[in-house]
């Protein structure tokens, strides 16, 4: 059992430096928080995807937006496009794979809604192609990725690079952002609704 600890030790360390690294994302991340607060006090809706540990994410930030983040209030529009197995699987088998994104960002989306795709290399080819189809049908787009941002945010209109190369720290940093993300926008529609 002497691995444990040193296992422990380095984990937390490359955790910590990637969180003292973060105040350098701050203009991106408030940027994006803007767009979203923007949108939902507008009465537009978020559409969130990813793969994986990203589609949790994904279903992780809508929870908090429909839901409640830390205060009693109305319900938001937010959707995790990664939780209805029936869509996933007939567009899949369908259109392909890379697809089952866009087909519901066209089913779903409308101008001024937000899209945020979460992928830790950003070349996840269906959120790519999410990202895509937002923007044709002029929606915001927000990306969340790790340190190199690959295709994802060079398409977004806003992109989030976590400072890290290695998967497990990069969404240990997503989640914080969109922790901060739904705890600025429910602070601010809540004051927009007098409370």
């Amino acid at each position: 059992m002497k691995e444990a600890p040193a296992v422990f030790d380095k984990m937390l360390k490359e955790h910590m430096d990637c969180f003292k690294t973060l105040d350098e994302l701050r203009d991106p991340i408030n940027k994006a928080a803007h767009t979203i607060r923007s949108a939902l006090m507008a009465g537009k809706k978020i559409l969130i995807c990813g793969n994986g540990g990203s589609a949790s994410d994904a279903q992780h930030f809508a929870a908090e937006i429909v839901g409640r983040f830390t205060r009693e209030r109305k319900a938001w529009p937010a959707i995790a496009l990664t939780t209805d197995s029936s869509i996933l699987t007939a567009v899949a088998n369908d259109y392909g794979y890379d697809t089952i994104f866009a087909r519901q960002v066209e089913g779903l989306g409308q101008p001024d809604d937000v899209l945020i795709g979460i992928s830790t290399s950003g070349n996840s080819p269906n959120v790519i192609k999410a990202l895509e189809q937002a923007q044709k049908i002029d929606m915001a787009t927000v990306a969340l990725t790790g340190n190199g941002g690959g295709t994802l945010a060079d398409l977004a209109d806003m992109a989030v690079k976590a400072p890290s190369d290695v998967t497990a720290r990069i969404q240990e940093v997503h989640i914080f952002i969109l922790h901060f993300w739904a705890d600025t926008a429910e602070a601010a529609l809540l004051a927009q609704e007098g409370f």
